[in-house]
């Protein structure tokens, strides 16, 4: 005789899907910092067009019809890469435009109109927070930071903060420049314009 299953139990199943649910949630909530699992396709489409490469970045780069040229490159400290047929180069505070235009050049010498694509696969971009935070120090991101989410990554002013009294050193091209910030006013929404962002490497004085 054929043995038929009870119907589904909606009611049992209830706990299951909320939790699967909740899991989601939580998920898609991860902070920035947390990006270990996440850091492939994210870290990539984090990255603007203006980024300056930096070291500790993992650049993605493939030789169109060239299967021996497409591989994925560390950034070392001292700011350089190596790649078959192109050798060593600096990359450190160049665009990606940049370094392509240079992997083109050098292989030109071996390969007739190379079509060269790069792309920044894994990003590591430092931030410092220091002063009167709650928990002062180097900031990770995977992207890029404002001011704001810098502060609010560094656990926000202590209560004895001047907050209305932050500099925030910043690099801008060649230059390092100094910069007030007004934590107060940019809180309620105003002085928008203060709240930029960031360059890897800025710190953020909070007195």
């Amino acid at each position: 005789m054929p043995q038929f299953s009870p119907p589904c139990n909606h009611q049992s199943m209830k706990p299951k899907s909320s939790a699967l649910v909740l899991a989601i949630l939580l998920c898609s909530q991860s902070p920035i910092g947390s990006y270990a699992d996440a850091a492939g396709n994210a870290a990539e489409n984090a990255v603007p067009a203006e980024y300056r490469i930096s070291p500790g970045d993992i650049l993605d780069i493939s030789v169109w019809k060239e299967e021996g040229l497409s591989k994925e490159v560390l950034v070392r400290p001292d700011g350089g890469i190596s790649f078959p047929l192109v050798g060593d180069l600096a990359v450190q505070g160049s665009t990606v435009d940049t370094v392509t235009g240079q992997i083109i050049e050098r292989l030109s010498g071996y390969i007739a109109e190379p079509v060269v694509t790069v792309a920044v696969k894994h990003s590591n971009q430092r931030f410092y927070v220091v002063g009167k935070v709650n928990k002062p120090g180097e900031i990770l991101s995977v992207s890029r930071l404002n001011v704001m989410q810098a502060i609010a990554m560094a656990g926000g002013p202590t209560p004895f903060a001047n907050d209305d009294d932050i500099t925030v050193i910043h690099h801008t091209g060649n230059r390092t420049v100094s910069l007030s910030f007004d934590y107060a006013a940019v809180s309620k929404g105003e002085d928008l314009e203060q709240n930029i962002t960031l360059e890897p490497g800025d710190v953020v004085v909070v007195r």
